[in-house]
């Protein structure tokens, strides 16, 4: 039996976490100081989210046919997807309420003066009319969730119809013979294999698109925002934090574990969603980090990629927050029928949204649109959205940190409820998070030096000698020296090395 190890701390500036800060501060530095040519540096945060974004589809489509395939048996994916969805709609419930419910203490458009710009307004017209496109039950089923074709989703980068495609993809191999079944599933994850090198490349420009676009976003606004638009700004990342830290706090102490060492965790990533503001940059990487941390892959699979469309909890906050933040920037006021129904009407919308950066700008658009009446005719929808765009790109940041922390809570929670986490491990993790370097180092790379153990063991790759063979809760390098276990309860702990 092996005892697991805390993988040897690395000098800091060797973590990729440590200079996505430096390049948020220089570039906060850099838009205060030359605003201008600051402006022009958000393409480096664009090229990033784009590069990210080309391989959003194949990650999602790999490792949801991956984790349900190997399952085996539909009626206990159908299961996990079941308890998936049953938390997802009541996560959404709570936090579209906790928005109507800020939206109406706190009274952020309350007394608004302002007008937008003619440049926003523009902007705002755009939003719309893509917002239209997509109103209604109807055209939420045909637009957003059913393909046209197989590989047009790819494409096109839609995640809802791609997840509709790694669904059926999934239950069609899970049907095979056992022994085709497992050929099938293990080619998969060979490719989705190849995918993460491709990440652990592009990862190395995450500081560059952190700099890029902090000195966009400081450039933008400076100190001039008017004060209702800042209000708006507190109220929301207030309300998210409050989310986190009441709601999902809630939550994980119910499950079992604490939601600030669960923050600290993966606090890599969120440092990469500050200076992105898209948390599609760090799906790939929360994939390997929760499942070094003791959930189950079948688990992690599944409810990571499905919780990037159907929970996203910052998203919904900032839905009903937006819509009221308008009503009453128009001197007007909502009852609480018509609060309830049009929130009741975004439990359907905020599904279309995807965490992409002004994926909330436009599903906002949209529920407007759906809901219609006096309150929200077509020129009002134009002018309170083109209040909100300025600021839109910090609320996007907040939009997509709340949305990644509810997915990680929501993995682990589902994991425990479905009896497959390792609540020691996890336990282990969350007191020391260094244990699952070695495995993001692996997967990933850290954007700095190469570590030793892997060099050791693309060096006995390479002899074709030896394969390391590892259980999924332990692996053991060609050193001796323990891997952070990737859970999975009911195996034990032992590392068998296999001679080839």
């Amino acid at each position: 039996m092996t005892t697991t190890e805390a993988a040897p701390r690395k000098r800091f500036f060797t973590q990729l976490w440590f200079w996505v800060i430096v390049g948020i501060v220089l570039g906060v530095v850099f838009g205060l100081v030359a605003p201008d040519a600051a402006k022009g540096a958000k393409w480096l945060a664009d090229g990033f989210i784009q590069m990210i974004k080309v391989i959003v589809a194949p990650v999602i489509f790999c490792t949801v046919v991956v984790g349900i395939a190997s399952i085996g048996n539909l009626a206990r994916a159908g299961g996990l997807a079941l308890k998936a969805l049953f938390y997802f709609l009541v996560a959404t419930v709570v936090a579209l309420t906790i928005g109507l419910l800020a939206a109406n203490i706190f009274a952020p458009g309350s007394g608004f003066s302002g007008q937008p710009s003619a440049t926003a307004l523009e902007s705002a017209a755009k939003q719309v009319d893509q917002g239209s496109q997509d109103a209604g039950l109807t055209g939420f089923i045909l637009n957003d969730l059913l393909p046209t074709s197989f590989l047009g989703p790819f494409v096109e980068n839609e995640v809802l119809r791609v997840l509709v495609l790694a669904i059926l993809t999934a239950c069609s191999v899970s049907l095979l013979a056992a022994p085709l079944r497992k050929r099938v599933v293990g080619s998969i994850e060979t490719i989705s294999k190849v995918i993460f090198g491709i990440i652990k490349l592009i990862m190395w420009a995450a500081p560059v698109a952190a700099f890029g676009g902090m000195a966009y976003t400081v450039a933008q606004f400076g100190a001039s925002s008017l004060t209702n638009l800042v209000k708006l700004m507190g109220v929301f990342w207030g309300t998210c934090a409050f989310f986190v830290v009441a709601v999902l706090g809630l939550v994980s102490w119910w499950a079992g574990f604490n939601i600030l060492k669960v923050i600290r965790l993966i606090k890599d990533e969120l440092l990469i969603i500050v200076g992105t503001s898209s948390s599609e940059s760090v799906l790939p990487r929360l994939l390997t980090k929760l499942e070094a941390a003791g959930a189950s892959k079948q688990t992690v699979g599944l409810v990571i990629p499905t919780g990037y469309s159907f929970n996203l909890d910052g998203t919904c906050i900032y839905l009903t927050l937006g819509a009221l933040f308008i009503i009453q920037a128009g001197n007007e006021s909502l009852p609480i029928a018509l609060q309830i129904g049009l929130a009741l009407l975004m439990v359907l919308t905020s599904k279309g949204a995807a965490g992409i950066t002004g994926a909330g700008l436009v599903t906002l658009a949209a529920s407007l649109q759906a809901f219609g009446g006096e309150f929200f005719s077509a020129e009002a929808i134009a002018v309170g959205i083109a209040l909100i765009i300025g600021i839109d790109r910090v609320m996007s940041e907040g939009r997509a940190l709340t949305n990644c922390i509810g997915n990680v809570v929501a993995t682990l929670v589902i994991a425990r409820w479905n009896g497959e986490l390792d609540r020691e491990r996890l336990k282990a993790v969350l007191d020391d998070p260094s244990l699952v370097d070695e495995a993001m180092e692996l997967e990933h790379g850290s954007g700095a030096e190469e570590d030793e153990s892997e060099k050791e063991l693309a060096a006995v790759g390479a002899g074709g000698g030896y394969e390391v063979a590892t259980e999924r809760t332990g692996r053991v390098t060609s050193t001796g020296k323990t891997l952070p276990p990737t859970g999975r309860t009911e195996e034990s702990s032992e590392t068998h090395e296999t001679v080839r």
